[in-house]
Parts: C-alpha cells; sequence; structure tokens
C-alpha cells in the first residue's frame, strides 16, 4: 500500500479538531468516497481480502497458543490465589464467587493498558498527540504488534470467549468489534486499546473494594469510600475518553484523515462503521451510567452493589410461599 502522506510525518502536529469540524469534515470525506467509489461491491472486498486480510500460520498458532496459556494462567490464579484471597478475607458467598473473575480482569486490563500507556507516552510513536500519524507515520513494529494486538487482545479474547464463559455484563461485544488485525490498522488499535482499557481497570478495582467493604463479617468504610471514589473516577474516565477523546481522535484520524493520507487505503467504510458502532456502544452504555448515577444521587441507591445476571435471575425467582 503506498502511503502518500509520509513526508507529512516531520509536520507540526495537526490541532484536534472540534465536535463541529469532526462531523462536517468526517461526512463530507465519507460522501466523496463513495461517490468517488466507483466499485463499492463484492469485487472490491474480494480483492480487499486477498490482498491486505491476510493472516500467516505461525500468526494463527500464536494466537492458539495464547488462549490456551492464557487459559492455564486463569486457571492457576485463580485456584491459588484468588480463591485462597477470597476465603481468608472472610467474603459474603456471593462476593467470593465474584471475585476471581474481576481480580483477573484487573491484571489482565491493568498490564494491557499500561504497556499502550508507554508505547504513547515513553516512546517515539506521536499516535495520541498526533493522531493523523496513524496513516502516514512509524508502523508499529512486529514485536510491538504481536505484544499488543496479537498475544494480548487476541489470544484474551478467544480463551474469554470460547474457553472462559464469564459471568454476563454485556459488554464484550465492543472488543471482537474494534479488533484491527486483519486489515492491518495496528496504529489505531493501539489508541483504541489506550483510549478503552483504562474504564475497565476501573470498574474492576471498584467492583473488587465494593466486594471487601463487608468482608470479615464488619463493614469496612475505607474500601465504601474507595469504591465510591472509583465509581466517581470511572465515570469520568468513561466520558473523557471513550466519548471526548475516542471521536476527536479516532474517528476523525480514520474518517478524514486517513483519505488524504492514504488515498487508497482498503476497508475504509468496513472498517469506520466498526468503530462508529463502538462509539454508538459506548453512548449507549454511558446513558446507564448516567442512570445508574442518578439512583445514587436522589437516594434510590443507598450504596454501590455488584449485580449479576444470575443475582437479577435469583431475584426474579419465585418464593416459596406461606403454610396455610
Amino acid at each position: 500500500m503506498a502511503v502518500a502522506g509520509s513526508a507529512l510525518g516531520t509536520a507540526t502536529p495537526e490541532p484536534m479538531p472540534s465536535y463541529a469540524q469532526l462531523l462536517q469534515r468526517s461526512w463530507g470525506s465519507v460522501l466523496a468516497a463513495a461517490r468517488g467509489c466507483t466499485d463499492c461491491g463484492w469485487g472490491l472486498t474480494r480483492r480487499g481480502l486477498a490482498e491486505h486480510a491476510h493472516l500467516a500460520p505461525a500468526e494463527l498458532l500464536l494466537g492458539a497458543l495464547c488462549a490456551l496459556g492464557w487459559t492455564a494462567l486463569r486457571s492457576v490464579t485463580t485456584a491459588r490465589l484468588f480463591r485462597p484471597l477470597a476465603k481468608r478475607c472472610r467474603l459474603q458467598p456471593r462476593d467470593a464467587a465474584k471475585l476471581p473473575e474481576s481480580a483477573w480482569k484487573l491484571l489482565f486490563y491493568l498490564g494491557c493498558w499500561s504497556y499502550c500507556t508507554y508505547l504513547l507516552f515513553g516512546t517515539d510513536y506521536p499516535f495520541f498527540h498526533d493522531p493523523p500519524s496513524v496513516f502516514y507515520g512509524r508502523a508499529l513494529s512486529l514485536w510491538v504488534w504481536r505484544i499488543v494486538l496479537q498475544t494480548k487482545r487476541g489470544g484474551v479474547s478467544c480463551h474469554s470467549i470460547f474457553l472462559y464463559v464469564d459471568n454476563c455484563w454485556g459488554v464484550k461485544g465492543p472488543h471482537c468489534e474494534h479488533h484491527p488485525h486483519p486489515a492491518r490498522y495496528h496504529n489505531v488499535g493501539l489508541l483504541v486499546f489506550f483510549l478503552h482499557d483504562i474504564s475497565d481497570v476501573q470498574l474492576e478495582f471498584t467492583k473488587l473494594n465494593i466486594y471487601f467493604k463487608a468482608s470479615g463479617g464488619s463493614y469496612h468504610r475505607l474500601h465504601a469510600l474507595v469504591a465510591n471514589v472509583g465509581c466517581l473516577s470511572f465515570c469520568f474516565c468513561w466520558f473523557w475518553f471513550r466519548l471526548y477523546w475516542f471521536p476527536l481522535k479516532v474517528l476523525y484520524a480514520t474518517c478524514h484523515c486517513s483519505l488524504i493520507s492514504v488515498p487508497d487505503i482498503p476497508f475504509y467504510f468496513f472498517f469506520n462503521a466498526l468503530l462508529l458502532l463502538l462509539a454508538v456502544m459506548n453512548v449507549y452504555w454511558f446513558l446507564y451510567i448516567v442512570a445508574f448515577a442518578i439512583k445514587v444521587l436522589t437516594g434510590q441507591m443507598h450504596e454501590l452493589k455488584d449485580l449479576r445476571e444470575y443475582d437479577m435471575l435469583e431475584a426474579q425467582s419465585p418464593k416459596p410461599g406461606k403454610a396455610e
């Protein structure tokens, strides 16, 4: 693929646009791309898949090995660390059952987000401060790509979906929808992971403190306070990272700047459709977060709780009737 805008790599970073500029320029670029596409049917899709969306046997093998490796690691940490910790702290039965999942997710998301943060701010990759450079700048090296996109996300996604069926939170869809692996949009994927994983870190950390606030048969105010602060921080980060930065940094780069740097960029409509779907889902879940916050502020909910699907099913199950 010829990168037309590679000479822009040393230019001054483009200022982050406003929402009005995002909508105007992105919509104009999408319309222009649609009008200028003389062969946007199955023929173009088939050629794009043949030329760009290919996986080497070594990559498929690496993904399978990662899925098995993460499954084994989770099994060991659950049996040897998380469950004994719940027992030692004398958590309530329901909280003890939930702790291994939240603790594992916290470790994974924290590790993944920390590594993405290092790449964006501790190296010379300029993608965060200059998002358009994801298309005309230096691409992620093969080793970095394997760690971030294949080892950490591809393997864990396979592991979570096919080998470990976690309690349903209804948020696994976006993790599958925005994987950039087949089209080789590795730089964009790094930004997407950085902007989304921070919310998962705070969510799992908050849930752990909810479990520990009632440990040992007593109420722990410190854990309750940390859980409340974590909830507020989670709401703020969801809005700032996913609703503010994600559209202005990622969607602007993929919808508008990509066509300037790479006029013949493959999978333009498909890739942007998935990212737009992810943005819509972020808004959708944020509405639930706002509704939850309103319940807490209005006194309809006096303390934070961790509600799972099986809790709701249990609450809806028929109660034994009184003896007549």
